[in-house]
């Protein structure tokens, strides 16, 4: 549902696109839905606080939050116009990448089905092209944040696809039961080059607490936008195709990078899941310092994970379409479209590197039409405006 802006004409979204991308909010007009006043002050929680991660998705499928509200909360239909990165009319890449993919959901946030078609995997030479409805696997969302990003980009998740995820959870410096994010200690300081540590907290915080509750679970940043619909449908089509459990089987899924050798990983920018039976065996090694870097301190996260469960016996899956398009993006829409190879005497680029064993299609077929992630958004206004191209406008008839 669309609606006009409840500020009436002396407001426009433009304006929000206007902050910084660090921006904590604090600068932004009412209207935007970022500046922490509005928030206000988190509730204190108990020390040994273990969040409810279904409240949103509660939320969701009842149509109100806490305050008896409409939630999630009504997009505004401007949202649906060409908005730049900086609230410019023209420029507007994203919406572009959406129209000429032809990025789609895969159905309503809401449902608790999904239609999975279980040829359409690179590979796959099983040529039936007939879709089927099955109940959609149960999963959970993890996003790594920090308290400065609360009343912006960790309430526009909240407000827009968070609802999608059966159980959703943000893992910051600070605890809040209203989003819901908790603060969780870890070793070493909050910092970037210190990612690995908090990460590992993550999942042993999550293996602890949640491990049985969900079929599989999704990792990634606060500048991820994400279609859990589409997550879902992928994955009920990947365990149908391989007639496997994800209880009892071991997959790790995203968009596999590989920087020479066999040193191959899934991105941490575009996000990456976990079956129930991979964080099981994780969460059981996690602490071998040898095999698994318990004691290492790096930002890369993503590298770290995919050796240790490489040491565990667990590999990558590969995530493309019939048609070899990618579901997992490291950058944003109108990158990945506009996206090209240097030239000649250019220099290199480490995204071609990294994908040399596979290739890069350009153009319309950078992005398959059941995309799952996108990297890179990183303002709580893209984040609306994502979530109106996909799930409200009408953009093919404008």
């Amino acid at each position: 549902q669309l609606v006009p802006s409840p500020h009436g004409s002396s407001f426009s979204w433009r304006a929000c696109f206007k902050a910084d991308p660090k921006s904590d909010g604090t600068d932004q007009p009412a209207g935007c839905n970022e500046n922490p006043s509005e928030l206000g002050r988190a509730p204190a929680v108990e020390k040994d606080w273990v969040p409810d991660v279904k409240m949103i998705r509660k939320m969701y499928i009842y149509g109100k939050d806490v305050n008896d509200n409409p939630f999630p909360p009504p997009l505004a239909e401007e949202l649906c116009e060409n908005i730049g990165v900086r609230g410019e009319k023209q420029g507007d890449t994203n919406k572009e990448c959406v129209r000429e993919s032809m990025i789609r959901t895969t159905g309503a946030l809401n449902s608790t089905t999904v239609t999975i078609t279980p040829s359409n995997h690179y590979g796959e030479s099983n040529s039936a092209k007939n879709s089927i409805t099955v109940p959609a696997p149960k999963l959970m969302c993890l996003v790594y944040t920090m308290a400065d990003a609360h009343a912006n980009r960790i309430r526009a998740m909240q407000q827009t696809w968070a609802g999608g995820c059966d159980g959703f959870l943000a893992f910051s410096t600070e605890s809040d039961p209203r989003l819901p994010a908790i603060s969780l200690e870890h070793e070493g300081p909050e910092a970037y080059e210190n990612m690995w540590q908090k990460v590992r907290s993550i999942w042993k915080f999550v293996g602890a607490h949640y491990l049985d509750d969900y079929d599989w679970f999704f990792i990634g940043g606060d500048d991820l936008f994400v279609l859990p619909h589409n997550l879902k449908t992928y994955l009920a089509s990947l365990t149908h195709k391989d007639g496997t459990d994800p209880k009892s089987k071991e997959y790790f899924v995203g968009r596999r990078f590989n920087p020479g050798g066999n040193d191959y990983f899934n991105s941490g920018g575009a996000g990456y899941s976990l079956s129930q039976a991979t964080l099981r065996k994780f969460f059981a090694a996690m602490d071998d310092a040898r095999h698994c870097s318990a004691d290492k301190r790096t930002s890369m996260e993503d590298v770290m994970i995919a050796r240790c469960l490489r040491h565990l016996g667990i590999h990558f899956t590969d995530t493309r379409d019939a048609k070899g398009r990618e579901r997992f993006h490291p950058f944003a829409p109108g990158s990945h479209l506009h996206w090209k190879p240097p030239k000649p005497g250019q220099a290199r680029d480490w995204y071609e590197d990294y994908n040399k064993e596979w290739g890069i299609l350009e153009g319309k077929d950078c992005c398959a039409p059941d995309s799952v992630s996108f990297h890179y958004i990183k303002k709580a206004s893209m984040v609306r405006h994502m979530q109106a191209l996909l799930y409200s406008c009408d953009i093919n008839n404008e």
